[in-house]
């Protein structure tokens, strides 16, 4: 008789999000870098690396406040970065842009401009938000020396690129954002996703969901 085989048990990944004071003391000092932009995005919308990296300005509409998620970059083995569609097709999504990620795009916008115009024929238009000095794609590599050092900087704790994607989770969760609300923004594919990676979070948020019940139903007796 065949012995049965049990596969692997699938590893959890850890979440490592940054407290609110964390993200905010970070964005802070990342306000004089030139991918400053780069990283408040991530932190708003909570993008996945790939999805910032391969971020076009056609894919962004400042005027009505709507941010299109249709192309994701990443580096290939042998071959180099490449453009794709993004992850999943729950992935390919339309998130709307906080007035505060709207600031800071525009702002980016007009440096990026003057960046082009400083370097004229060396300047390459790849058409995408987030560049290179040169206008390429961004090494990610590159881009994570850049979010070391802005850490080391802001004298908060170390986390991975993908973390600034859990604190965007976390703090809308924290602040009462419906988890289902939660699962659209950052485009996974099923609900048991979010609700795996952040059910830490959520008991806070049903706590100040049944506080919040109390105010309005204790008025009335």
């Amino acid at each position: 008789m065949a012995a049965i085989v049990r596969g692997p048990a699938a590893v959890r990944e850890e979440v490592r999000p940054w407290s609110a004071e964390d993200a905010g003391a970070f964005l802070a000092v990342a306000a004089e870098d030139r991918l400053h932009a780069l990283f408040a995005v991530g932190v708003a919308l909570g993008l996945r690396k790939g999805e910032l990296l391969g971020l076009r300005w056609e894919d962004v509409d400042l005027g009505g406040g709507l941010l299109h998620v249709r192309q994701s970059a990443q580096r290939v083995h042998g071959v180099g970065m490449v453009f794709g569609p993004p992850k999943s097709s729950r992935s390919r999504r339309d998130t709307p842009l906080p007035a505060y990620a709207v600031r800071v795009l525009r702002d980016h916008r007009v440096k990026q401009a003057e960046e082009r115009l400083a370097l004229g024929p060396y300047w390459e238009d790849t058409g995408l938000v987030f560049t290179s000095t040169i206008g390429t794609v961004i090494e990610p590599r590159n881009l994570a020396r850049t979010l070391d050092r802005l850490i080391v900087e802001a004298g908060v704790r170390r986390i991975r690129f993908h973390d600034l994607r859990h604190t965007c989770a976390s703090l809308l969760l924290a602040q009462g954002v419906p988890p289902r609300v939660v699962m659209d923004v950052l485009g996974h594919s099923q609900f048991s996703i979010t609700m795996d990676l952040y059910s830490h979070v959520i008991p806070s948020a049903l706590r100040d969901a049944a506080n919040a019940m109390d105010r309005t139903l204790g008025r009335s007796e």
